[in-house]
């Protein structure tokens, strides 16, 4: 409630400036995230326009440690980002699951589906996701323009910005206050389909910074 909140909104827009970085970056609501990585996402569409949205992940380099026997799966030890704080919000309990990252998206129009999509990368998800749907919605990129795009990312402090951004934009977000680290990493990693319905058309988008492919049948 509190993240959807008018008033908690717009405090947030409230500290955002053009001409000068935030000396910290406010916590989004009361969540706590942690850090993980190896995480694969996919997604798929039929031929009569039925789409499927999907991410898994086993959290840490091998999940839990614990093989499951004669069905080839390593099982996942996302209950390490629970809480044993009592009344936290993320306080383990029966029946509960942890809070995490694991964002597949799904963007519908009119009630249709028109874009099945995610984005991994740990903390960059949410950020990456709103990226990508604003790249498409608001600037009119296509799907694969869009995941082509440079990406940065705030945390902790630190804004990482792929080496692909021209050094006059970094300088200039130097001049702004920015602690800016550029890195060779790749800054997530995006899969997408976009759903023509009116031509008919699916148009598949592979993010260039992991392996994956858009692959039509």
């Amino acid at each position: 409630r509190k993240m959807l909140d008018g008033n908690y909104l717009g405090a947030l827009r409230g500290l955002i400036r053009d001409d000068r970085a935030m000396p910290r970056l406010p916590l989004a609501g009361e969540a706590e995230m942690v850090k993980h990585a190896d995480t694969i996402y996919l997604c798929v569409v039929d031929r009569d326009g039925n789409a499927c949205s999907f991410i898994n992940s086993l959290f840490a380099a091998f999940g839990s440690g614990i093989y499951a026997e004669q069905s080839g799966v390593v099982l996942q030890n996302r209950g390490l980002g629970f809480k044993l704080v009592p009344g936290h919000a993320n306080a383990i309990a029966p029946g509960k699951r942890p809070m995490h990252t694991i964002i597949p998206g799904m963007l519908t129009r009119d009630g249709q589906c028109v874009m099945p999509f995610g984005v991994m990368g740990g903390q960059y998800q949410a950020t990456g996701h709103a990226h990508l749907v604003s790249s498409v919605l608001d600037r009119g990129l296509s799907v694969q323009e869009a995941a082509d795009l440079p990406r940065s990312f705030a945390f902790d402090g630190t804004l990482t910005i792929e080496n692909t951004v021209a050094p006059s934009v970094v300088t200039e977000l130097e001049a702004r206050g920015h602690t800016v680290a550029l890195t060779q990493d790749p800054t997530g990693g995006c899969q997408a389909i976009w759903i023509d319905r009116q031509q008919g058309v699916l148009y598949g988008a592979s993010d260039h910074r992991k392996d994956g492919l858009a692959l039509g049948l």
